[in-house]
């Protein structure tokens, strides 16, 4: 099943900056397994209202199904992981 990881973030957003090192071990582990799409709120903004990010920064797991899981603000790499595993299953 296809998986992907949509990261709502600006290049403004201290803590967005804190996540990116986090999404970039986790891209780096999953190698093909996973699509990372960062979308820069600022200039994506009907992407952002279509998602109804309201915070940065967001992430919000997809698989063929739809959403599955979205966080808000910095994620520990366990539960966007834990999250992960569950969408490709």
């Amino acid at each position: 099943m296809s998986v992907r990881l949509k990261d709502f973030y600006a290049d403004w957003c201290g803590p967005c900056k804190q996540q990116d090192s986090i999404l970039e071990e986790i891209v780096a582990d999953w190698g093909g397994d996973l699509e990372l799409e960062k979308v820069d709120v600022d200039e994506k903004q009907d992407v952002a209202n279509e998602y109804s990010v309201r915070s940065l920064p967001t992430l919000v797991i997809e698989n063929d199904d739809g959403v599955v899981d979205r966080f808000v603000g910095v994620t520990q790499r366990e539960d966007i992981e834990a999250a992960l595993n569950e969408a490709s299953a």
